[in-house]
């Protein structure tokens, strides 16, 4: 099969790890007009946040996180993940406020920090690097293809080298590095980007669905039927030829992703997050 998270972290902390998801109020240059104003053709208006807390500051987003897995947790510890937008898109000072608030509380045993390969400048590596010398920090850098022509088609914003640098620094660092790839962009082959990420040096994945969300420029193409929603027995295929990409120290964070509900157009089969796994995971274990 292949080496997932749960079994990863058990390993690392000697117990049950769970994520809480904030909101560091980060916007992204794909938004902001310093690359593009139109964001990558798939992101819904909260940034891919949709299950993180905010609005309030970091420790009450902490505290709420917590109470929305209590009846899950019996014994174990957090990381803290800044999943929303493009979370090193800030000075110094303001990450090293957020981080070391995140950081702060015994119960938190590292910080994950979603954000794109092209904002992460020398300074901000620096400090990345000085606290994971207090905690473990990861670093969430979302790839999603190694084909710059795909790329460009979905406004990524940034050319591929520019990731393989990101991870050379990073890694340099000292830092661990989960690449986000998903699976169903046009023309697009995610087993070659699972290879790329691999071969950069990636500490591990995150599989994603290509989900068609309600108000994106995606929904559009979509409409006009330059996109096709993935069906069940597509998308596990594609997942199947990813794994076998990957070398048995690899972790497997994800092997879906999750679009809300209320904003899913299509594959409306994901909806059933249980179902789908179970599916999923049942596929595999065939072989």
């Amino acid at each position: 099969m292949y080496r997932t998270a749960n079994e990863y972290y058990k390993e690392k902390f000697g117990c049950k790890v769970y994520k809480l998801s904030l909101d560091g109020g980060f916007t992204c240059p794909n938004r902001d007009g310093s690359i593009s104003t139109g964001g990558c053709i798939f992101c819904s208006a909260l940034g891919g946040g949709e299950f993180a807390e905010r609005g309030t500051d970091i420790p009450t987003q902490l505290e709420l996180a917590k109470k929305r897995v209590e009846n899950k947790i019996k014994s174990g510890k957090y990381i803290a993940y800044f999943q929303s937008f493009t979370n090193t898109y800030g000075s110094v000072d303001r990450l090293r406020a957020l981080f070391t608030a995140a950081l702060a509380p015994e119960d938190i045993v590292g910080l994950n920090i979603g954000t794109r390969p092209d904002c992460l400048p020398d300074e901000v590596v620096s400090l990345l690097k000085e606290l994971n010398a207090i905690k473990p920090i990861t670093v969430e850098l979302g790839l999603q293809t190694a084909s710059d022509q795909v790329a460009d088609y979905i406004n990524r914003g940034y050319k591929t080298e520019v990731y393989k640098e990101a991870v050379r620094k990073l890694k340099a660092a000292g830092l661990e590095v989960i690449t986000h790839i998903i699976i169903g962009l046009p023309a697009d082959d995610p087993a070659a980007t699972t290879r790329y990420a691999v071969d950069c040096g990636t500490d591990g994945v995150k599989f994603h669905l290509l989900h068609i969300l309600k108000n994106t420029r995606l929904a559009t193409e979509y409409e006009v039927g330059r996109v096709q929603a993935l069906s069940i027995e597509e998308y596990a295929q594609g997942l199947r030829n990813c794994l076998s990409q990957l070398p048995p120290h690899i972790v497997v964070h994800r092997i879906t992703g999750d679009g809300a509900k209320r904003d899913l157009i299509a594959p409306l089969w994901s909806a059933d997050k249980k179902k789908t796994l179970n599916y999923l995971n049942a596929y595999l274990q065939k072989g």
